[in-house]
């Protein structure tokens, strides 16, 4: 139980629309058609703000000014940890939240703990941060508690498609004087959602998938509908969720639509969890499943859908690589 509400924290601190989700949702057999995603909410830098002053205005609507790159920086979010890493700001991190574990060096800054419920105020003002920057797994009630403290806190508002990553990654590399590299990296993001947009161009024979995020009750598990990135993910390597049909971003679907639905494909968010491809046909009527008697059930890393950071690239190319092998390009 303590597992579930865990997951389920960690997806609604994620949800792009800030719905809550329904106790529970059945699919129409209908088909589904490609996402169309939302102009991000992720601030553009000041086109003025230049040399070692900048103004910024955060996802708040806040103004945050800065005399100076950030040198000693606390995230309070993964996908923000995992950025700053990818732009070659790491050495600039002096405190990190529990979750933030990746990349592997981020496991040696400084634990601030858990985000859920009120900071560990006294262990960040310790750490003499000129910068702290939070994401929308964490609460404007939380980064007012920090202001009122005299810290600086930049709030990054969650992107809602891949050009909003973008941005988001540029308004970092300002933040903490990494222009540069940010830059290089956005570009270079940029170009592999490209060329996973091109392999699948002519594509006309597209799987239906099936993601699980959590399959605690495997009567009603929990996937991905509308205004996810895992929607968006699946739909641009060339597939159709059939969560995409939901009225929630994040629902359940009973197990007798799933056997209606019979996708091609199943993939497993949750293997981490105690779910295993082997246990998917053990569940009462999934053994006749097409993806099950196909061998087409694959387990995924759900971080590389669930934090809006620089790995979200990686996701859409093991999607890719799930969906349309052939297309996918060789190591």
């Amino acid at each position: 139980m303590l597992r579930k509400t865990l997951i389920l924290t960690l997806l609604f601190a994620l949800l792009i629309a800030g719905c809550a989700p329904a106790s529970s949702s059945t699919v129409e057999p209908v088909s589904v058609s490609p996402v169309e995603t939302t102009p991000t909410d992720i601030p553009a830098a000041d086109p003025e703000a230049t040399g070692p002053h900048a103004a910024l205005t955060d996802g708040l609507g806040r103004q945050v000014t800065l005399d100076a790159p950030a040198q000693r920086v606390v995230s309070l979010a993964p996908s923000l940890t995992e950025t700053l890493f990818a732009i070659g700001a790491g050495s600039q991190v002096v405190g990190r939240d529990e979750l933030s574990d990746y990349p592997a060096e981020a496991q040696a800054v400084e634990n601030i703990g858990s985000t859920f419920g009120a900071l560990n105020t006294e262990a960040i003002l310790a750490l003499e941060p000129d910068l702290v920057v939070a994401a929308e797994i964490n609460t404007p009630e939380q980064v007012k508690s920090l202001e009122d403290l005299g810290l600086t806190v930049y709030y990054f508002a969650n992107p809602a498609d891949f050009e909003g990553l973008y941005e988001l990654v540029k308004v970092m590399g300002m933040l903490t004087g990494n222009e540069e590299e940010a830059a290089s990296l956005a570009e270079s993001l940029s170009a592999r959602v490209a060329a996973v947009e091109a392999a699948v161009a002519g594509v006309s024979d597209k799987p239906t998938v099936f993601y699980e995020i959590d399959g605690t009750d495997p009567t009603k598990p929990w996937t991905t509908g509308p205004g996810t990135f895992m929607d968006t993910m699946i739909t641009l390597a060339g597939g159709v969720n059939i969560g995409g049909v939901l009225s929630e971003p994040y629902a359940q679907i009973s197990s007798e639509e799933i056997v209606l639905q019979d996708s091609d494909i199943i993939i497993l968010g949750d293997t981490l969890y105690g779910v295993t491809i082997e246990s998917i046909g053990e569940r009462a009527g999934w053994s006749g499943l097409s993806a099950v008697r196909n061998g087409n059930v694959f387990s995924f890393d759900d971080n590389l859908a669930s934090r809006p950071g620089p790995r979200l690239v990686d996701g859409l190319e093991e999607l890719l690589k799930i969906l349309h092998p052939e297309l996918a390009p060789t190591p």
